[in-house]
Order: C-alpha cells, then structure tokens, then sequence
C-alpha cells in the first residue's frame, strides 16, 4: 500500500528562507511539497524508534 491521502501542513518560515528555498526547488526541477514530503520520511524513518511503521514508508526514500 503506498500513500493514498494527504493533509494539509501549515508552516511559518522567514520570508528569506522561504525564497532562497523555492528557488532551489526550482532549479532542481522539485516542488517545495516534494521536497518536504522527502525530509518528512527521512526524518520519520530515523526517529521511528520502535514504532511499526507501513511498508512504504520503511523503503528507500523517493521523489
């Protein structure tokens, strides 16, 4: 089963941060939400701890 649903994440960023950020998205040809989705996995996969987590999100993480 992979991921089927989403849901809205609302975050506060300095604006700076915030536009150096969508430029290198751009130039890597990535949408600001691909790039956070990834750092979201990767960040879930390395504090999971002992928690079960599904299939998909154990893998190798891709974008």
């Amino acid at each position: 089963m992979a991921e089927n649903r989403t849901a809205r994440l609302t975050l506060l960023i300095d604006p700076v941060k915030k536009k150096i950020f969508e430029e290198i998205c751009t130039a890597q040809d990535l949408t600001p939400s691909q790039v956070v989705r990834k750092l979201i996995r990767q960040y879930i996969q390395e504090n999971a701890g002992g928690r079960q987590l599904p299939d998909w999100l154990r893998g190798p993480t891709q974008e």
